[in-house]
């Protein structure tokens, strides 16, 4: 007998197949794409940088935009502990941890007692030493990177000063020749470098640009432990010194920018040769050694 009759069966051949539904874009790129676990592949992993910051750098920068706003000045005191904290919306532990963060930068005082809080500082301009011997330490820049820079930018700060200085400027520099010549005819040489470290200061002052007048101060303050040590140990010192600088001065007063920086010029570089010649004296050490001599100190 034949196979029984099945009319689902029948119903379902005679049924047309439903069309192929078409193939998207998204289904085709997977297929294009290997999947690398499927082939043993190994891919490193990668995240997306966070974006948001913790909660005591937000205080410190709200504090720096209040300063550049120009609503807090040097002098100012901040809100009490407890209103600042809730104000800004975080914990007094939080708020602590911005302040003495902002305190480190040379950007507060903080003091205790009845009259006591966060006062916003003068600008402290003895923070790019620091940031200098922090340099040097890591290796960052050289001590001859650091003599070369010397060179060239006290021959930026004759040309200023030829321009700029004024009778009070003269005035400050001839007095410090005066001590300096004192201290020569008594001996005194280590003196003599502190008034020497005192003459450079006065004279980047004189250009009246503060910015210049820190960068000298800051190579100027090592170059001047080298100094120190050279003389302290051999006790070597330029000849002839006071006679150079008073040299210099007149130059300076007439406004001889040409004879002015050449003077200069041929002092800084006979001192930097002074140096090299005793390699010990221009070493690391001496750089970041905390130097006792009044005036030489971090």
């Amino acid at each position: 007998m034949g196979e029984p009759f099945n009319s689902r069966r029948m119903m379902n051949k005679s049924r047309p197949s439903p069309p192929a539904r078409p193939r998207t874009i998204a289904q085709t790129r997977r297929e294009r794409i290997p999947d690398p676990r499927a082939a043993g592949a190994t891919t490193p992993v990668t995240f997306r940088p966070i974006h948001t910051r913790r909660a005591f750098e937000e205080i410190c920068e709200r504090i720096r935009e209040q300063l550049a706003l120009g609503v807090l000045k040097p002098g100012d005191k901040l809100p009490p502990e407890r209103d600042l904290a809730q104000q800004l919306g975080v914990s007094r532990n939080v708020l602590r941890e911005a302040l003495r963060s902002l305190e480190m930068a040379g950007i507060l005082r903080l003091r205790k007692g009845v009259k006591g809080g966060a006062f916003i500082r003068e600008g402290d301009t003895g923070r790019m030493n620091e940031v200098m011997r922090d340099m040097l330490s890591l290796g960052t820049i050289s001590v001859r990177e650091l003599s070369e820079a010397r060179i060239n930018v006290i021959d930026l700060v004759v040309r200023l000063a030829c321009v700029a200085a004024r009778q009070r400027d003269f005035e400050a520099l001839e007095a410090n020749i005066e001590r300096t010549d004192v201290a020569t005819r008594e001996g005194r040489l280590l003196d003599r470098v502190e008034c020497s470290r005192e003459f450079y200061k006065l004279l980047a002052e004189s250009t009246g640009n503060k910015v210049i007048a820190m960068m000298v101060n800051s190579v100027t303050e090592i170059h001047m432990r080298f100094v120190y040590a050279k003389v302290a140990s051999s006790g070597a010192a330029t000849p002839r010194l006071t006679d150079k600088r008073r040299q210099f001065l007149a130059a300076l007063r007439a406004r001889d920018v040409t004879a002015a920086t050449k003077l200069m010029r041929i002092h800084v570089e006979s001192v930097q040769r002074m140096l090299e010649l005793d390699p010990g004296s221009m070493s690391l050490h001496v750089a970041l050694a905390e130097v006792q001599q009044p005036g030489l100190h971090r």
